[in-house]
């Protein structure tokens, strides 16, 4: 890979929550579109580590892009709507709908799981998608969870991603929950968090399985509460610029023009 594809796949793997459109549309305007053909392995792995979400044709729900439910060559599954489709990594597009009948050993515990989950994401998030999967080697099961809000209005967007992986024979529940929040009214703040989950399951039940997840996700999200309620009042208040004795904004497009002493604080300069 060259260094200039290197780089620019970089901008693709680290585009914030809902603007991958527009580092797509930045890339081709500096470069041209045929750079967007060596980026495919960037926008693949951007789609499945952040769970994309896609309307199937004819479909009303999203479905979750993931290496969990890949079938290879650009097709995906989805368990709910029992069903396959290729889906254009570099557009975000679903197509060539087919109908996919899961096969698996623990496909009883998947729907099981996809039931019980399905009302606690209804219940907690006011957007979001799920997928329970089989793992590869079919010992485990994967659940997928994504919520995300989109304020573009408001210079704003948002990600709420969560990934289990659930081994009935053993009772262990292992993943992870991650939050990505980009806002970038006159600058650029972004929170990227990730907490590691370990829970033991008692009895293996769709049930108990969920009610661990739900109570990972509402302990780490009083965790989230508690740090930003602590840097409104500490860290952020450092970060502050107070107005200059003016009272006057700085114009920062004209800072190399400032005398410091008198322009910016208001006083006589030497």
């Amino acid at each position: 890979m060259s260094s200039k594809t290197s780089a620019l796949a970089s901008f693709v793997e680290s585009a914030p929550p809902g603007e991958l459109t527009n580092v797509t549309s930045a890339i081709k305007t500096i470069t041209g579109d045929n750079s967007l053909q060596s980026l495919a392995p960037a926008f693949q792995k951007y789609n499945e580590e952040q769970f994309t979400t896609v309307k199937l044709p004819g479909g009303s729900q999203s479905v979750i892009i993931s290496s969990h439910n890949s079938l290879g060559d650009g097709r995906y599954y989805d368990v709910e709507s029992q069903s396959s489709f290729a889906f254009d990594h570099s557009t975000q597009k679903a197509s060539d709908v087919q109908s996919h009948v899961l096969e698996s050993s623990q496909g009883d515990l998947v729907k099981s799981l996809l039931k019980s989950l399905s009302t606690h994401a209804q219940e907690h998030y006011p957007s979001s998608s799920l997928g329970v999967y089989p793992t590869f080697d079919d010992t485990s099961i994967a659940v997928v969870f994504v919520a995300n809000k989109y304020s573009p209005n408001n210079f704003w967007n948002g990600r709420w991603r969560s990934q289990y992986i659930f081994a009935p024979s053993s009772g262990t529940l292992i993943g992870s929950i991650k939050v990505d929040v980009h806002y970038y009214e006159d600058g650029n703040v972004r929170l990227i968090t990730s907490k590691p989950v370990s829970l033991s399951v008692s009895g293996g039940s769709a049930a108990e399985v969920t009610r661990q997840i739900a109570a990972a996700e509402r302990m780490y999200q009083e965790e989230l509460n508690r740090a930003f309620g602590s840097l409104s009042e500490g860290a952020f208040k450092g970060l502050r610029r107070q107005l200059p004795v003016t009272r006057q904004k700085i114009d920062w497009e004209k800072v190399g023009g400032y005398r410091l002493g008198q322009d910016i604080g208001g006083g006589r300069s030497r």
